[in-house]
């Protein structure tokens, strides 16, 4: 079992290397060539910047049994069909049962934005309580993966 990472945006890279370390498994942070980053402990794949580079290459080493670490919905869709486990930096597990509603949810965000029937707000500032909150989920569901038969 490893942690694979989109780590191009992911603003919890640390928790998730702490949270490795203490459970002794692999972590590896795929980022495109515009990306820097050296934590001593994870593997770094580097691929050519491009869209959905990183996106394609994490889900080609995703195996059955890893846990990927996303906030792309498709990402996060790909890995659940490859048999990982899938959560966001906020600590959304997803699933089964949930991702078909955020695709499409998604789907009609994009649909809205392309009609230019309103603009829509970005996600808002990121807080120590949501690191927290992602840390606890994700420690969680290490220690679930782990046990798993």
């Amino acid at each position: 079992m490893r942690i694979l990472v989109d780590a191009d945006a992911c603003p919890v890279k640390r928790q998730i290397v702490d949270t490795a370390k203490e459970f002794g498994l692999e972590v590896v942070m795929l980022i495109d060539c515009s990306h820097v980053i050296d934590d001593g402990y994870s593997r770094v794949i580097t691929v050519e910047k491009g869209r959905d580079r990183v996106d394609i290459r994490l889900i080609n080493l995703a195996e059955k049994g890893d846990i990927v670490v996303t906030q792309d919905y498709g990402v996060a869709a790909l890995a659940i069909a490859k048999g990982c486990a899938a959560v966001n930096q906020n600590g959304l597990v997803f699933s089964s049962g949930n991702i078909d509603k955020l695709l499409f949810e998604r789907f009609l965000g994009q649909e809205s934005r392309r009609s230019k029937m309103g603009r829509t707000k970005g996600p808002k500032k990121r807080t120590s309580a949501d690191d927290e909150q992602f840390e606890t989920v994700f420690r969680k569901l290490v220690a679930e993966q782990i046990h798993k038969p």
